[in-house]
């Protein structure tokens, strides 16, 4: 699929729109404190004076690709995900696709990473994805891949651009997860094990859809990446977002990458 355009800054006769988001299945894939990413930028966007709509779409609602900036889809246990996943392909493939085709931000983290994907190999059974990252995930009988992790990346525009950043989290899967070869990765693994505990990769990111392992929540752990979402989502050049007192979440931040080793 070819990279979108970043979209136009979405403004109004009052200023600057609402970011409207919307969590896919917020009921199901919520197992790794999904609900604090949300916050998180729900809290970065008030603060800053920009209103934030939060909606949800849950199994058997079709979904309008045309209705908001950022989707977002968590992790779930295996057979919520299977649920999920069925009705993704039914419901909400059609709306996604036309939400990435746009520059609508679409972020999956664990196992809505992994629907984001090809495929999903549980034993004999393959669960279809979205197909929005070149991805193929197959569940393994090795240990699960469990610990701190910290990955450096490299973002496109935005708040977290003009180099390397850190993000830091914590990853918890059996799937192991394979790029195709045109496939960018998130970032490079600094510490811990990726998405295969082999390659030295972790997560994936096509324009504005990003899959990623790393929770403990995410956003939490890297207020920067949150400020890149929103700046992406809502279609501002970098640098355009109010700077906020972070000393607190500066601090998050080097907590979560002293736990990784970084």
């Amino acid at each position: 699929m070819p990279d979108p355009a970043p979209p136009q800054e979405r403004t109004g006769a009052g200023g600057q729109l609402p970011l409207r988001v919307c969590a896919l299945y917020p009921d199901l894939m919520n197992i790794y404190a999904d609900r604090g990413n949300l916050l998180v930028l729900e809290r970065r966007c008030r603060w800053r004076g920009i209103g934030f709509e939060l909606h949800a779409s849950g199994l058997g609602e079709r979904l309008d690709g045309e209705s908001y900036d950022l989707l977002y889809i968590g992790g779930g246990q295996d057979r919520d995900q299977q649920l999920c996943a069925a009705d993704l392909i039914a419901n909400k493939r059609e709306g996604l696709h036309a939400a990435a085709a746009r520059g609508a931000v679409i972020l999956g983290v664990c196992g809505g990473y992994q629907l984001l994907g090809h495929s999903y190999t549980l034993g004999s059974r393959e669960i279809e994805g979205v197909a929005l990252l070149d991805v193929w995930t197959v569940r393994s009988d090795r240990p699960r891949l469990i610990g701190n992790v910290a990955i450096a990346a490299e973002l496109p525009g935005g708040a977290g651009s003009g180099g390397e950043r850190v993000l830091a989290g914590f990853e918890n899967h059996a799937g192991h997860t394979r790029l195709g070869p045109g496939q960018q990765p998130l970032g490079r693994v600094l510490r811990g094990h990726g998405n295969d505990g082999s390659s030295g990769l972790e997560g994936a990111i096509s324009a504005n859809t990003i899959g990623t392992y790393l929770h403990g929540p995410l956003l939490p752990k890297n207020s920067w990446f949150a400020d890149w979402l929103i700046e992406r989502a809502l279609g501002l050049e970098a640098g355009r977002l109010t700077p906020l007192q972070d000393a607190l979440e500066d601090a998050t931040h080097a907590s979560a990458r002293r736990a990784a080793g970084v």
